[in-house]
């Protein structure tokens, strides 16, 4: 269901307009790839494989692992070898890039078990290529897709004991690139660290499968033209906060964001990429006009 029917003219308008497809095109290098790469040959794996977890329980949270990968280089080096290291807090420095200035650009992938006992990964080539398009505009250096791609299987291969079983979730992978040395000028910082940890979790949304209630939001917007909304950057998810908790408070699961120009023609959803969003949108459309 969608808050306000007052806008299913300008729905339709936006979804049929020869802007919107086309600029799903510009897109066409994070197309979803799914069990893009295994991690092993089918084999039987037994009980003490896994994690101590209910995994029927399992939700969207946080449950730390055992390993996390970590690489590091200056600005105007190359990233070169990276290691596993216990799963830990990390020091960094009061004048961090990242924690005055925001440079820091973020991922997120899956790891998932077959019937068959494979381990499969989502599309994690493309997660590089978008890592490196988003380093290139926050003045960042940036792991090259090789190096992107072995970081993440490392991460799943050292902590495949926390990999749900089949249809009880999957391990989500979390790689970040953030400007760990101390700046005090606005400036690019003067080094940066990749980091790659993991969780197992299950759906994100309490509803799982089932359909969502969605928000349109009036007020705030999710990204402008000239702006930074196409770059997945630390920066661009702290100011969707008061949007999402209005809107959860309302009783809806998430907000539909519009378009910052004319706010009439809906932009995105905080959790939807491009190619599914034009799928959940026409069928929105469709539902309203029925």
């Amino acid at each position: 269901m969608v808050q306000g029917s007052s806008y299913i003219c300008s729905l339709v308008q936006s979804l049929r307009s020869a802007s919107f497809p086309s600029k799903l095109a510009n897109y066409s290098g994070y197309t979803s790839r799914a069990a893009s790469n295994s991690l092993r040959h089918p084999s039987t794996y037994s009980e003490d494989e896994y994690a101590d977890v209910d995994w029927d329980k399992l939700g969207f949270g946080l449950t730390p692992t055992d390993y996390m990968y970590v690489m590091r280089c200056s600005k105007d080096d190359n990233f070169k070898e990276g290691r596993l290291s216990r799963y830990a807090n990390i020091e960094i420095s009061p004048s961090a890039g990242v924690l005055n200035y925001g440079q820091g650009i973020y991922e997120g992938t899956k790891a998932n078990r077959t019937e068959d006992g494979r381990i499969l990964l989502f599309r994690p080539d493309q997660n590089a290529t978008r890592m490196m398009h988003g380093a290139e505009r926050m003045c960042m250096p940036s792991p090259s897709i090789q190096q992107f791609v072995d970081a993440v299987k490392e991460t799943v291969f050292a902590n495949k004991r926390w990999i749900p079983p089949p249809g009880k979730g999957s391990l989500y992978v979390r790689p970040l690139l953030v400007g760990t040395g101390p700046i005090l000028g606005l400036a690019p910082a003067p080094e940066y660290t990749f980091l790659v940890y993991a969780s197992p979790v299950r759906n994100y949304f309490k509803e799982g499968t089932a359909p969502l209630n969605l928000y349109i939001d009036e007020e705030f917007v999710r990204a402008s033209p000239g702006g930074a909304g196409g770059v997945k950057t630390i920066t661009n998810y702290a100011p969707v906060l008061k949007a999402i908790a209005r809107a959860k408070d309302r009783g809806f699961s998430d907000v539909l964001y519009l378009d910052a120009v004319n706010r009439k023609y809906l932009e995105e959803a905080k959790l939807i990429t491009k190619e599914p969003r034009w799928t959940i949108y026409r069928e929105i459309v469709s539902q309203l006009l029925l």
